[in-house]
């Protein structure tokens, strides 16, 4: 498939009243035309896996586009360098949301980014950072306990970032690797609950809401009839 076949189609597929809502949702609206997600999976299905394919449809900057694109890259040619030069041009949530969570996390350098963008200032590409946690948090099946714990000081360390976007994917982190398994859920709660002890509204927020999920009985629920650790883990 060509670009400029399935920006065609997208054109096609696009609702201009969607556009409009998703905007009320902080999703950008300069460059899009309000095509829904399952849409863009059934191209993406359809074009399957094209690297060159996903580099033309991020270079259009059209928001469809560009989740396209990262449902259609290949993570085996993804570098390091590719993946700074696309979450540096990440405009919006649900763009950084789906790299994260369809491309970047395939990556031999999933951890290693999320340390990095941890500690970067720029709103997404810190938002980024943890939307990748909570990504590998969900699709890492064969990672051990430990690399989560290794996570929660990064998680800890972000919670005072008071930008929404940015404080929300904290959260989401946090959450992600509490719904693991059993011993990852203490992990968290007790994680969480350091966070609590905070003066900062911010950092006080990230610990409602994890906790919130966390301690809830459909989540404590789900893990108890979960095959997997049950012991109790130190972080």
């Amino acid at each position: 498939m060509k670009a400029e076949q399935v920006l065609e189609e997208l054109m096609k597929l696009g609702d201009p009243p969607n556009v409009a809502g998703r905007a009320r949702y902080g999703i950008s609206s300069a460059k899009a035309f309000g095509v829904p997600v399952p849409k863009l999976r059934e191209l993406a299905k359809h074009a399957g896996k094209d690297h060159r394919l996903a580099e033309a449809l991020w270079r259009s900057g059209v928001n469809e586009a560009r989740l396209l694109a990262a449902m259609v890259a290949d993570p085996r040619q993804v570098t390091e360098e590719f993946m700074e030069r696309w979450v540096g041009e990440v405009s919006s949530w649900d763009i950084c949301d789906i790299c994260c969570g369809e491309l970047f996390d395939k990556t031999p350098y999933a951890y290693r980014k999320a340390e990095e963008w941890s500690k970067r200032p720029e709103e997404f590409v810190k938002r980024a950072a943890f939307a990748l946690i909570a990504s590998l948090a969900v699709h890492d099946k064969r990672a051990h306990d430990e690399a989560f714990l290794k996570l929660l000081p990064l998680i800890e360390q972000g919670a005072p970032d008071g930008r929404n976007f940015v404080k929300k994917a904290v959260s989401w982190a946090l959450r992600s690797i509490g719904k693991r398994n059993l011993a990852l859920n203490d992990a968290a709660i007790r994680s969480a609950e350091r966070l609590s002890t905070s003066d900062s509204r911010a950092v006080k927020w990230v610990a409602s809401d994890v906790l919130r999920e966390l301690r809830s009985e459909k989540v404590g629920q789900r893990l108890a009839s979960r095959p997997g650790k049950t012991q109790r883990v130190t972080s």
